[in-house]
């Protein structure tokens, strides 16, 4: 089942991994398509791991960029490069983009290989010379079924396939998360969260104090998925490279979840849809 793990510390050496899913038959559903057989020339990796980066105006210029650095520095990490060698294959495929709304998505970096330090060092100079931006809304809907078809045709063929999402609010707008969550899940790619909850809520903002329940119950699927919370400014890159070893880490053992639809959410999945209503209504002014 799902996982939540808090702090960040001891849980860099923890066995919590990823199982390989088997696909199931593609439904299309917003464009979605299932990952296809790859071709016999794809170059074998233990993960082929999208990083899917908030950049919502929630999000204030010191955050983004020590989001971005954060994960800089957790790939570059000896922990992240430890357990990158214990893998099977001992290299991993990744692309890193960034989102906001329902038509923001942009790729930074498209996939590569990291198969040491070397390679972990470009891409994260890669990563780091891209230009900052910022943008409206919070779609985490949109966000992953623009990520899903990532997979098809990008030249790797994985044991496992990991989407992993960091933001710090509730999806409101685009389709709802848990519809394209599910669907995601369905086509045997795992879906991790990082809810970055560095503000407290109050009445001038649209951020919600329970935003780890809500990545729990209403964004994570997959198996073995999990949430690592992000509580305080000095954790982030710890937080990062807890998450990312755990998301390269090799065991196989760990039961396919439940959907989460399938059971009552602790916190509504439309929370964010109905607060951003409530305060703007149909016509009102984009604020994050």
């Amino acid at each position: 089942m799902h996982k939540r793990l808090f702090g960040s510390v001891a849980a860099v050496g923890m066995a919590l991994g990823v199982a390989l899913a088997l696909a199931s038959p593609s439904l299309r559903p917003f464009g979605i398509d299932l990952p296809g057989q790859k071709s016999p020339n794809a170059t074998p990796v233990d993960v082929e791991l999208v990083l899917a980066v908030d950049i919502s105006y929630s999000m204030d210029p010191d955050e983004l960029a020590l989001q971005r650095e954060g994960y800089q520095l957790a790939l570059t990490s000896p922990d992240f490069l430890n357990a990158l060698k214990n893998g099977m294959h001992g290299r991993i495929a990744v692309t890193y983009f960034e989102w906001a709304g329902s038509a923001e998505q942009r790729i930074v970096m498209p996939w590569r290989l990291l198969d040491g330090e070397a390679s972990a060092r470009a891409i994260a100079a890669e990563i780091g010379a891209a230009p900052m931006r910022r943008a409206f809304r919070t779609s985490i809907s949109s966000a992953l079924a623009y990520a899903a078809p990532l997979f098809e045709n990008n030249g790797f063929a994985g044991l496992r396939k990991v989407i992993d999402v960091s933001g710090d609010g509730a999806n409101n707008q685009g389709p709802l998360v848990t519809v394209i969550r599910d669907e995601v899940v369905q086509k045997g790619i795992t879906i991790n969260g990082l809810p970055i909850m560095l503000k407290r809520p109050n009445s001038a903002t649209m951020d919600i104090a329970e935003l780890d329940i809500y990545y729990e119950d209403c964004v994570i699927g997959g198996p073995g998925a999990f949430v690592v919370p992000l509580r305080e400014r000095e954790k982030f890159v710890e937080a990062i490279r807890t998450k990312l070893v755990l998301e390269i880490a090799d065991h196989r053992d760990m039961p396919r979840p439940t959907l989460a639809q399938a059971r009552e959410p602790r916190i509504s999945c439309t929370i964010g849809e109905r607060m951003w209503q409530e305060r703007w209504g149909r016509g009102g002014l984009d604020a994050q």
